[in-house]
């Protein structure tokens, strides 16, 4: 199945609830009524949510173990079948043939696209050794029948950097059907867009995505977009449309919020803020990650209510 790449997308948070022994466990189905209500969403210009993402950052993944992770997408498979979507998630790993592993397992439960990170090596890779891992992902996807997305997070502790060298040399290989950029320098960006403009990149960091539209991606996964879908929908369509100061208006009235996205404990801030947006503070107060101290939880309040109230001027609170 072909898909458009343009457009935003959600990184959807997992909904957690006490299990019968006081734990916590996977709410499957809020998780799935969340995300569809998500990708329900129209924006002012008619437009939804072009994609899917499950067990990212912003879902638990990295306190998840493997059997819950799988189980998490297959639920979330049945939402992006649904609304005619990618269903994608992410994949990193030591060694190439773990990676592997990794790939085949997503494809089995539905994933669509799987954005491949770099190796977790103490050791930086040699450009020649980071092509070879990525290389092995695409031959991967394409004997599974998925497609890749090459994941650039310099920004973030753990991930080495990929070269604008190495990005558009991956950009070409048949399985690869987008990059996803997470970092504040969009000027990366603008670099690739030079070389190859037919490219898709998707930008991962909220407080730039105006910036990175006018350098030349063509969408986004966001966080913010989950708690302000039909905001995050239409500041897309004006990027897409070339409308820079309506698109830029609605960046500023989600500022307060988008820095969240750019934080350490962007999953707990996030998720806490979809609690208070949907009057469910307890659930969204549920996380495996760490727990917020009393400023860190009325920041995040305060940072809602504002980005709420510029909304509602904006008629964008859906």
């Amino acid at each position: 199945m072909t898909f458009n790449w343009e457009g935003v997308m959600p990184a959807v948070f997992t909904w957690l609830k006490e299990s019968k022994s006081g734990g916590l466990e996977i709410d499957f189905d809020t998780t799935q009524k969340q995300a569809a209500g998500i990708l329900k969403v129209q924006g002012k210009g008619g437009s939804r949510m072009s994609g899917l993402v499950g067990s990212g950052t912003l879902g638990e993944n990295s306190y998840l173990s493997t059997k819950q992770r799988l189980s998490l997408l297959t639920s979330l498979s049945e939402v992006a079948k649904e609304y005619n979507v990618p269903l994608i998630s992410g994949a990193s790993a030591e060694t190439k043939e773990e990676l592997t592993r990794i790939i085949e397992g997503l494809a089995k439960v539905g994933v669509d696209t799987v954005m491949v990170m770099p190796p977790k090596t103490k050791a930086v890779p040699s450009e020649k050794e980071m092509y070879e891992y990525f290389a092995l992902s695409e031959a991967t996807a394409k004997d599974v029948h998925v497609t890749i997305m090459p994941y650039n997070n310099p920004d973030a502790a753990g991930y080495h950097a990929l070269s604008t060298d190495l990005l558009l040399r991956l950009s070409v290989l048949p399985k690869v059907t987008a990059l996803k950029i997470s970092t504040i320098d969009v000027s990366i960006i603008e670099t690739l867009m030079l070389e190859n403009k037919d490219l898709k990149i998707l930008v991962g960091v909220d407080t730039v995505t105006v910036h990175a539209g006018l350098a030349g991606a063509c969408g986004g996964i966001t966080g913010v977009g989950c708690i302000f879908p039909k905001a995050s929908v239409t500041m897309q369509e004006y990027i897409l449309n070339g409308e820079w100061a309506e698109a830029n208006k609605i960046s500023q009235a989600l500022n307060s919020m988008s820095y969240l996205d750019a934080q350490p404990l962007l999953l707990e801030y996030l998720k806490l803020a979809m609690g208070i947006h949907h009057n469910d503070v307890a659930g969204g107060l549920r996380t495996f990650g760490k727990k917020l101290t009393k400023q860190q939880i009325d920041d995040v309040h305060a940072r809602y209510i504002l980005a709420k109230e510029r909304l509602e001027v904006l008629d964008l609170i859906s």
